[in-house]
């Protein structure tokens, strides 16, 4: 592909593998993924809320264990917190000692949004569009299992189609928790039985099944509106728990999003 022969030649010029960071803020979770030439590492999922650069800083130093005067080549940065976005964006620069590529419609250019409004589309929808298109082939469909849970499809064309944007297992679980006096908290596990015989098993069964089940309703309402047999490729932090319960999912890749950062960092640099 040609992202990957872009990558041997910058490896090239170098005499070594390409490090990249890559940090995916979102609502819930901010995802620093550490790259080492073509393979991602490892990634490491921090709770998301508001921290000076110096802190962001301190935290990349200790998450990815740099050695001792080896600096990453670069970072590609994914926000959905605009509030975030300007000290994150301080200190990847500071540990890299480059400014970060930021994904966004105008970072994606390789990628045709059919949006109405292309700046609406998520930085993290993007990536994983990109990476769908690249490392999946199309049509696929990506649902990414997180604060929201999002489908993103991408034409045979290869071109960013829209998608859908339901609440998320996790903040759909919280808000009814919160809400309702008698329903106790617990921990979300796959169900024995949809029949609970115990509160916690209802809202298990409750909980779990019905986000696979929404899952499953959209892709199968999704693919009649495309062309082709989509390929559908589950990620986010909730990807894990939820997809063995779906019957429409063919992948699990929960690197997805930071591997598009990674492709749209190639195409940047």
């Amino acid at each position: 592909m040609a992202e990957r022969k872009k990558a041997r030649r910058r490896a090239g010029r170098t005499g070594r593998s390409q490090d990249l960071v890559a940090v995916d803020i979102g609502n819930s979770d901010i995802v620093v993924g550490r790259f080492h030439g073509e393979r991602l590492a490892g990634f490491w999922r921090l709770s998301s809320g508001r921290m000076t650069a110096d802190e962001a800083a301190l935290m990349l130093g200790y998450v990815l264990g740099r050695a001792e005067g080896v600096a990453p080549d670069g970072a590609v940065l994914c926000s959905v917190v605009p509030s975030l976005t300007p000290a994150w964006t301080d200190a990847l620069r500071r540990v890299t000692g480059r400014v970060p590529v930021e994904v966004s419609p105008d970072t994606a250019k390789s990628l045709k949004i059919r949006y109405h409004d292309p700046t609406a589309v998520g930085a993290d929808r993007i990536a994983n569009a990109v990476a769908a298109r690249a490392l999946h082939g199309t049509p696929a469909i990506v649902v990414d299992l997180g604060t929201a849970t999002t489908f993103d499809c991408v034409g045979k064309d290869g071109a960013y189609l829209g998608g859908a944007i339901a609440p998320g297992v996790g903040t759909s679980a919280e808000e009814l928790f919160r809400r309702a006096a008698r329903v106790p908290r617990v921990e979300l596990r796959p169900p024995r039985r949809a029949l609970g015989r115990t509160t916690e098993e209802s809202l298990r069964a409750g909980v779990l099944w019905g986000a696979a089940g929404l899952v499953d309703a959209l892709v199968r309402r999704l693919v009649k509106e495309m062309k082709g047999r989509p390929h559908v490729i589950a990620t986010g932090g909730w990807a894990r728990i939820v997809t063995p319960e779906c019957e429409t999912v063919h992948t699990v890749d929960e690197g997805l999003t930071l591997k598009g950062m990674k492709i749209l960092w190639e195409e940047c640099t």
